[in-house]
């Protein structure tokens, strides 16, 4: 298991590490189950943001690491990761807020609110569904040994946590155990699917979609960046989706100046409290200022993508 990448050391610690320390530790000491809820939500989170850079530059140099890495870790997100492939690369790198993105569709004159953020979940998992199904038959009429590995995802992430819930359930009863389990993992990688839908808005709410440079907004924190493995910088994500997260820094400070500057804003959680408690907007109206090199509508981005029958992850 050879990493592309040496900062990837902090992936696998995290991956290997963290998360399921999180998680067996409430099982051996379930007195704890509730108490460290709040930090199984984050490393169900960064299950999320890991299996996004996976995603799109695979971790290792194996393509059959990269396949038991992706299974790893869909515990622990929730959801095959095949699934970003049709949702994310294939369709919100190509329209980026634009009418046709099935995860967020960024309206410039309406207002964010916070009901509107908070249910967005619900709203994009409806859209992204049909994605889902069109893909895996796309995959099944190309490959049926490709198909076999998505529905083998299925398998492991679903019958993975059930079996969790089984083992939390014999080793402390009905009760404690569902809760154990729950804790552990059930809430949490429920809040991740949620926390990574709610990112995405956030990140495109109030941008303005048809621009080169301000489609997307940035969160700029050092602090808040350490620990989402640099997933705050977006607007170059979206130029040069490839690009390993880790040099995701530089490359932000080099087009920072092309920015909008009301889309470098410090972390997630101040603009959560300055748009959904004070209620202010600091998005773009039409008066904004744009570069010179922006363009009325951006062209399709490249996207890490399978290749023609082969599974999501290869090397």
């Amino acid at each position: 298991m050879k990493f592309r990448h040496r900062a990837d050391w902090r992936t696998a610690l995290w991956a290997f590490g963290f998360m399921p320390v999180v998680v067996g530790m409430q099982y051996a000491w379930p007195t704890l189950a509730g108490w460290l809820l709040p930090l199984a939500m984050y490393t169900s989170y960064s299950a999320a943001v890991i299996a996004h850079n996976h995603n799109h530059c695979p971790t290792f140099v194996g393509r059959r690491s990269n396949a038991l890495f992706s299974t790893w870790i869909s515990i622990f997100y929730g959801f095959p990761t095949y699934g970003w492939i049709p949702t994310h690369n294939e369709n919100h790198h190509r329209f980026v807020g634009r009418v046709g993105d099935a995860t967020v569709v960024v309206d410039p004159s309406r207002p964010d609110d916070a009901w509107t953020a908070l249910t967005h979940f619900f709203r994009s998992t409806k859209t992204q569904g049909p994605l889902l199904t069109r893909y895996r038959w796309r995959l099944r009429e190309r490959s049926r040994r490709a198909w076999l590995l998505v529905c083998l995802q299925y398998v492991f992430v679903f019958g993975g946590h059930a079996a969790m819930c089984a083992l939390a359930i014999a080793l402390h009863g009905v009760g404690r155990g569902a809760f154990v389990y729950l804790s552990a993992l059930g809430v949490p990688a429920f809040m991740a699917l949620w926390g990574i839908q709610f990112t995405n808005w956030v990140q495109h709410v109030g941008c303005d979609p048809g621009s080169e440079w301000n489609h997307s907004r940035n969160f700029v924190s050092s602090w808040m960046n350490l620990f989402v493995f640099d997933n705050g910088f977006h607007t170059v994500h979206h130029q040069r989706p490839g690009l390993h997260w880790s040099l995701a820094r530089a490359e932000h400070e080099r087009i920072a100046h092309l920015v909008d500057p009301r889309l470098n804003a410090q972390s997630i959680f101040g603009y959560a409290y300055e748009t959904y408690i004070l209620g202010q907007q600091p998005a773009l109206g039409s008066g904004a200022s744009r570069p010179p090199a922006s363009r009325a509508a951006r062209p399709p981005t490249r996207s890490f993508a399978p290749r023609r029958g082969r599974h999501a992850h290869g090397g």
